[in-house]
């Protein structure tokens, strides 16, 4: 996801999409981020160029440059989605809703040289692929407004927090990851015309869009790859409470909905001043819309298996957090949003955990459950969207972070599980993730207990938290073994 506001400055951090803006590499020793020379333009900071032309870097051109790089079929053995697909479950008759800002000029080409270059399903509607045989999966698009990602005349505004070239790579990553986990469920892009920055706008487009298309049944279930600190809504909580009702007609549609739980650690960061990047608070914080009760929030990790084969644990190559970290296959990512909110009281599903959990309190805890997201361990995309700004600059294979991977990557095995369901719908599934991980015999089988790492981002000032045995902050539950978690999961919604 996008993000809008400076880091510290000796780390690259993910995107995190709560506007067209991104992180810059300043540094600060203060909550006050106004003296840190903050910019409203894209500068990926977690988003490195590999390769040009439409074959995808080997992975030694990643490890190289101190990373390594996960295509569809390593990331589907390492979440064990594999022997699910050999049964030809991969989300036939299912569709995706994938919300975005402005678009990408060139998803539909873009679409097709990642299919090509890991032999994936092609779909209607990509470039060359207008008439299609029956049951071929679709890729459309459902927009609101203008949402050329050309950009709009050069004002202060244009020139930074809504540039639009910037969402291209949200799309591309939102698109090209929930394909590569549900290969033949439709795709459906919902874009909007006015980017999210830090609560200040954009939020009420989204949310319109997302209530249209679930009162139309156009999905059955929903990634969004943006998000605010609770507190930096304009109006406060009501301004946010006002927000909901996409969220309470999926509940009512029986349509899943995730949401990336961040890309700042345990940090929030105010919208005020505007202009200058905001302010960093003093104390954690968490995202919306991942921090509602009514979404299923997603953390984050570094994947350390084998990014070759996803199969086994590789301790040997690039990143150091790997490296660090012997015979470890995950490790809760750095920047992995997550901690207690600050305006939902716990929810029921949260009154069970595994033995050994962080505890929570009387303030729901964030997230739910994780996935890869660290870009040190991150998904290649491709993209060749004209326009961008500052360091984005080339077209062609990137590696890429965020709990904006993980997000779609999620709604993906939920439309594979929905299809072995016979095409009804799970829905909300909050309440089922916590009661099969609050039995000791599903919990060891169905989810992989990520208990390293910490999300420690900004300590000082803002202390984070430790991955721990059970639930934790950093990435919840953990990570999916989606082969046999996916089953159990349709057992226990379809007997409740």
């Amino acid at each position: 996801m996008l993000q809008s506001v400076v880091r510290s400055a000796s780390r690259k951090i993910a995107p995190l999409a709560m506007g067209a803006t991104a992180l810059g590499s300043a540094l600060i020793s203060a909550p006050s981020m106004a003296a840190a020379g903050v910019a409203f333009h894209p500068t990926f900071s977690d988003i490195q160029f590999v390769k040009a032309g439409e074959t995808p870097p080997a992975q030694a051109d990643c490890n190289a440059i101190g990373r390594r790089c996960f295509n569809p079929q390593a990331e589907q053995n390492s979440y064990s989605l594999t022997p699910l697909l050999a049964l030809d479950h991969q989300g036939q008759g299912q569709t995706i809703i994938i919300v975005d800002a402005f678009g990408s000029e060139t998803m539909r080409h873009d679409l097709k040289v990642f299919n090509d270059a890991f032999g994936l399903q092609h779909m209607c509607g990509e470039e060359g692929f207008t008439t299609c045989p029956s049951g071929t999966p679709t890729f459309s698009e459902f927009q609101q407004g203008n949402t050329s990602t050309n950009p709009p005349p050069s004002t202060s505004r244009g020139a930074g927090q809504e540039n639009r070239s910037g969402w291209a790579i949200e799309v591309a990553l939102d698109v090209e990851w929930a394909h590569s986990m549900a290969p033949k469920a439709n795709s459906l892009l919902v874009t909007t015309p006015t980017a999210e920055t830090l609560g200040v706008q954009g939020f009420p487009d989204f949310f319109k869009a997302e209530a249209t298309v679930i009162a139309q049944h156009r999905g059955s279930v929903i990634s969004q790859s943006f998000a605010s600190t609770e507190e930096a809504f304009n109006g406060g909580t009501a301004a946010l409470q006002n927000l909901r009702f996409a969220f309470q007609a999926a509940q009512a549609n029986n349509v899943t909905v995730f949401a990336g739980s961040g890309d700042f650690g345990s940090a929030g960061v105010l919208k005020t001043p505007v202009h200058a990047g905001g302010t960093l608070l003093p104390n954690p914080a968490v995202w919306w819309p991942a921090s509602d009760p009514l979404v299923t929030g997603v953390g984050g990790t570094y994947e350390c298996t084998n990014a070759s084969t996803g199969v086994g644990v590789d301790s040997v190559s690039p990143p150091v957090n790997c490296q660090n970290n012997p015979g470890v296959r995950e490790v809760g990512w750095i920047d992995a949003g997550g901690g207690f909110s600050h305006v939902f009281a716990k929810p029921s599903f949260q009154n069970t955990l595994p033995a050994g959990s962080t505890a929570i309190g009387s303030m729901r805890g964030v997230p739910d459950i994780a996935l890869q997201a660290s870009s040190r361990t991150g998904v290649l995309i491709y993209i060749t969207n004209p326009g961008y700004s500052t360091n984005v600059n080339d077209t062609g294979w990137y590696v890429i972070g965020g709990t904006s991977s993980s997000s779609p990557q999620w709604a993906g095995l939920i439309a594979v599980a929905n299809e072995m369901n016979g095409g009804k719908q799970l829905g909300y599934i909050n309440p089922a993730l916590y009661a099969l991980a609050s039995n000791p015999s599903t919990y060891a089988s169905d989810f992989y207990d990520v208990t390293t790492g910490n999300n420690a981002a900004f300590d000082p000032p803002v202390a984070g938290y430790k991955a721990t045995t059970g639930w934790d902050p950093v990435t919840g539950l953990g990570t999916p073994n989606a082969a046999k978690l996916l089953p159990d999961l349709i057992a226990y919604v379809n007997s409740h």
